[in-house]
């Protein structure tokens, strides 16, 4: 079993809530438990998942912690459009995460549907 480190999608969900980290320093203060809380949160969810699934005992655990992973996305991506949407964020700042959760979110349903295949 490969190690989940040496994974392309949680290599790129870590690099991902890095730059999440780095991007809601800049939210208002307000935001400091509201919106900057949840979306660290729903972001770092994605690789800890991925990590956490990883060590599960049978392929079925594991598949089901990449999809609490994608559901994860998928929150990060609705936070992201939020926070574009009450101004945080331009869209032209805001596009490339989007176009890295869309792209994460395709490799994680692959790495899903491979792990949720019978083995032969």
């Amino acid at each position: 079993m490969q190690r989940f480190t040496e994974l392309k999608v949680w290599q790129r969900s870590h690099t991902l809530v890095l730059q999440l980290y780095r991007l809601t320093s800049g939210f208002p203060a307000e935001e400091r438990f509201g919106l900057t809380s949840q979306l660290r949160r729903a972001a770092t969810s994605v690789p800890t998942n991925i990590a956490e699934g990883s060590k599960r005992r049978t392929s079925a655990e594991y598949a089901r912690f990449l999809n609490i992973a994608e559901g994860s996305l998928a929150e990060t991506e609705y936070l992201l459009i939020l926070a574009r949407d009450l101004g945080y964020l331009s869209s032209e700042h805001a596009a490339p995460f989007l176009g890295e959760v869309d792209e994460i979110a395709r490799m994680l349903h692959h790495l899903r549907l491979k792990v949720e295949a019978p083995e032969r």
